[in-house]
């Protein structure tokens, strides 16, 4: 870590994907920061799958620092029903965003992956190391691989270019701003609805997908927000004591976690106690239960300074909130 942030608050920061749950809670957290000169650009006015577009757009704002969480994301059903934008879609607006940014002049840029570019039986708790070292989970594959080739494009582009762009890894997120909607959310935002649901209509019970045995690892969007700042700040992957791998090998892209897991019928609890449905949960067995346990190791992250600050329950009761707020404001999406 150095003494002198990399990135300052006079920076003009880009975030791609403003509008999401994650890119929300990026924007809340640069400005508690202090972070004053940021920009955003809303989908309809800047088509990021267009590079002709982008590359404008970057060459009249000139961003100095970029941050991508802009893409498509969902759970299980979606990523089966459309593989092709889940693929195709992503490596679009990351490829776009990448090659830029690199090409434009941008100081640093970081990117956002997911947890499940790990294969589905990785070594647990999981290391950066285990990428590629086996099979990927086939429910998520498609989102998956466009996650590892934008890790890949960064590091390629560090390492040829000497391009200055970072990777972080997170678990499953939640928090406000989540998508309840049955057709393509997670599946902690999904038991809320589903629970918060049956209490109102005074169901006796409610069925989950799966056996409920999964285990997973679950980070508040913004305890992530926090490590992407701080990461921005002091993660400089070229100084002799950044974080390596156990080959000491330097590391591209850091986990970002809890580093603690929780099986699928314990978060049902949780959550069913939080909304107060007292009534039966079954489980249909007949539905893919997906990865079979995924925890990351966040020590390399920890050892540079962040830690997460937001439990489990307490993310949990904020989301329900969220949740109920969502539904008074009738912006719902469904």
């Amino acid at each position: 870590m150095r003494n002198k942030p990399l990135i300052n608050n006079k920076d003009k920061i880009f975030v791609a994907g403003h509008n999401g749950m994650v890119g929300k809670s990026i924007l809340r957290k640069l400005n508690e920061n202090s972070f004053t000169n940021v920009l955003v650009k809303n989908r309809e006015d800047l088509d990021l799958m267009n590079f002709e577009l982008v590359n404008k757009w970057f060459l009249e704002n000139k961003p100095d620092v970029v941050i991508i969480s802009a893409g498509k994301v969902g759970g299980i059903n979606a990523n089966n029903t459309f593989p092709v934008e889940f693929l195709l879609n992503n490596l679009k607006i990351q490829n776009n965003l990448i090659e830029t940014s690199w090409k434009t002049g941008v100081k640093r840029l970081l990117f956002l992956g997911s947890s499940c570019i790990y294969p589905k039986f990785a070594t647990q708790p999981i290391k950066e190391e285990e990428l590629l070292t086996g099979e990927l989970e086939n429910t998520n594959q498609w989102y998956a691989i466009a996650k590892i080739s934008g890790i890949k494009l960064c590091e390629a582009l560090r390492s040829q270019y000497n391009f200055d762009a970072i990777s972080l890894m997170p678990t499953n997120l939640y928090g406000p701003g989540d998508n309840y909607s049955y057709s393509d959310s997670h599946v902690l935002p999904a038991l809320i609805r589903k629970f918060w649901e049956a209490k109102q209509n005074s169901s006796k019970s409610v069925t989950c997908w799966g056996t409920g045995l999964p285990r997973r690892e679950f980070l508040y969007v913004d305890d992530l927000a926090e490590a992407v700042i701080y990461a921005l700040r002091n993660w400089d992957p070229s100084l002799p004591d950044a974080p390596k791998d156990t080959k000491n090998k330097k590391l591209n892209f850091l986990n970002v976690g809890t580093g603690k897991d929780i099986s699928i019928k314990e978060l049902a609890n949780l959550i069913s106690s939080e909304v107060g449905f007292t009534g039966e949960i079954n489980w249909d067995s007949t539905k893919p239960d997906g990865t079979p346990r995924k925890q990351l190791d966040i020590s390399n992250i920890q050892n540079l300074g962040w830690e997460p600050k937001v439990s489990l329950t307490e993310g949990i009761k904020e989301s329900v909130i969220s949740f109920e707020k969502e539904l008074k404001d009738n912006n719902l999406r469904v």
